[in-house]
């Protein structure tokens, strides 16, 4: 019942802010903004007349996070709000209208003939979000519940992500499962993350580690994979019991009967290739981290692991 009338407020919220009109512009670019007038924006780091604060723009921009061109979604209406956002230009309504519109596009999958075509609006929801998640870091403005929802939107939306594109030419980045790590990285650092999301969060990305199939990582997705893990460590809530099922679970060959399958197939390959970047890149941040305990509590573990892998 909570949660329902959680769901609720925040649809009042959405549709009855300090910017409505705002919110319900679909067009982009906004009609009053041109691609030409954004770019000369763009040129002055997104800084806007001090009597016009960029509020209404902002909500304008959302629509184009999941456009076709990089140029607007991702130079444009990424850069932009990421710029307002770390400068804590935006008021709350804003903050709180885009949390609850791209948490709504987090949760809703699109049909699989529309993310083949498509696939960026998730993705961006997931990398703004990340945005949000490390500005109510900083400056708390998420009520607990709020937060606890981010948690569970953010990490659903990694263990259900099979859209592993990343960078195509002409059509720039989806990069979900970076955008998805990225998200858990800010949340992980928070400490008003408790013990049960820290789990939740780390075993989300524990999903897109080493997925099943074919694809192998070429798009850095290891290393941002990695940070949220790292940040969780450092956090200390979770016991070493913990961490010594994480690690062997990513080491285990599983489905494979033995790592020495792996060269039988793409697939084996593939899982053979993620599982060592990822331990690669988590030793090399543990082993040469200034945190003690924490080298302590995993680098043997890691070590271990790459040791005994093909």
């Amino acid at each position: 019942m909570a949660n329902h009338l959680l769901r609720i407020l925040s649809i009042c919220v959405l549709f009855t802010g300090a910017y409505p009109v705002a919110m319900a512009q679909s067009a982009c670019p906004p009609v009053d903004w041109p691609l030409p007038a954004l770019q000369k924006l763009k040129s002055t780091d997104w800084k806007t007349d001090a009597a016009t604060p960029p509020d209404a723009l902002a909500l304008s921009l959302l629509p184009c996070l999941g456009h076709r061109d990089p140029e607007l979604r991702d130079g444009v209406a990424f850069e932009a709000l990421s710029a307002w956002l770390r400068s804590g230009q935006l008021a709350l309504p804003s903050k709180l209208q885009i949390f609850n519109s791209q948490i709504a596009q987090l949760r809703q999958p699109e049909p699989q003939a529309a993310a083949k075509s498509n696939g960026f609006a998730q993705a961006f929801a997931a990398l703004i979000l990340a945005e949000i998640a490390r500005a109510d870091r900083i400056e708390p403005f998420l009520q607990p519940a709020q937060r606890s929802e981010l948690v569970h939107a953010g990490a659903a939306y990694l263990i259900g992500l099979e859209d592993y594109r990343g960078f195509i030419p002409a059509e720039g980045w989806r990069h979900g499962v970076a955008h998805g790590a990225d998200l858990a990285m800010q949340l992980a650092l928070n400490t008003r993350t408790d013990r049960a999301q820290l789990e939740q969060l780390v075993l989300a990305v524990q999903s897109q580690i080493a997925p099943l199939g074919t694809h192998a990582y070429i798009h850095g997705e290891s290393q941002r994979l990695a940070r949220p893990v790292f940040f969780a460590v450092r956090r200390g809530q979770l016991d070493a019991n913990f961490w010594n099922t994480f690690v062997e679970t990513i080491a285990a060959p599983a489905p494979l009967a033995q790592w020495s399958d792996a060269f039988q197939s793409l697939a084996g390959l593939a899982r053979l290739h993620n599982t060592k970047a990822f331990l690669h890149v988590l030793y090399f941040q543990v082993n040469e981290g200034t945190d003690t305990a924490v080298k302590e509590l995993l680098a043997p573990k890691l070590l271990g692991a790459l040791k005994n892998l093909p």
